[in-house]
């Protein structure tokens, strides 16, 4: 069940983090050269490729232990990548994005302790992405969060996200 304190709000803004910024170009560059119609682990492929050939500091399948109710489940999950040690990347290749694959990069950013998150879509015509940024609550418990996504634009995910949080 999801947290009420879990919520999705856009941003506006410039980019004000550099290492967000250099992996979405990074993944805008997979797009134009591959555009849409392949498997997720292709453009996975391509997207560490183009990391390495922009000094983008990242690891591939990041093994994350998953944990409820202070017990370690025996199953866990592989984050796509983790790059410069604090950002957490889903690749998807799907027709678009929606509320479940939010939902999922949110349980991605809680499970792994990490404040910031890139969701990648190279299914549709335009790379689509949102940003995500975990702030937490000082008053409940230290995981409780809010969060914050980059709007669509017309152009797929152009907006251009801030980690401070404007009123839509």
């Amino acid at each position: 069940m999801e947290d009420a304190r879990d919520v999705a709000m856009p941003v506006r803004g410039q980019f004000d983090d550099a290492e967000t910024y250099a992996i979405i170009g990074a993944a805008m560059e997979v797009h134009r050269v591959l555009g849409c119609g392949f498997l997720e682990r292709v453009y996975r492929a391509a997207l560490a490729l183009e990391f390495q050939l922009r000094t983008v500091e990242s690891r591939s399948e990041v093994p994350i232990a998953i944990h409820y109710k202070q017990q370690m489940l025996p199953m866990g999950y592989r984050a796509d990548f983790i790059c410069f040690g604090q950002v957490l990347v889903e690749v998807k290749a799907l027709g678009g994005v929606g509320p479940v694959e939010e939902a999922q990069l949110l349980n991605y950013l809680k499970a792994t302790g990490l404040r910031r998150g890139l969701l990648l879509n190279f299914g549709a015509t335009s790379l689509q992405y949102r940003r995500m940024v975990r702030q937490l609550d000082a008053r409940d418990d230290p995981r409780a969060t809010t969060c914050q996504r980059a709007a669509d634009s017309p152009t797929g995910g152009a907006a251009e996200p801030r980690m401070d949080h404007e009123e839509p």
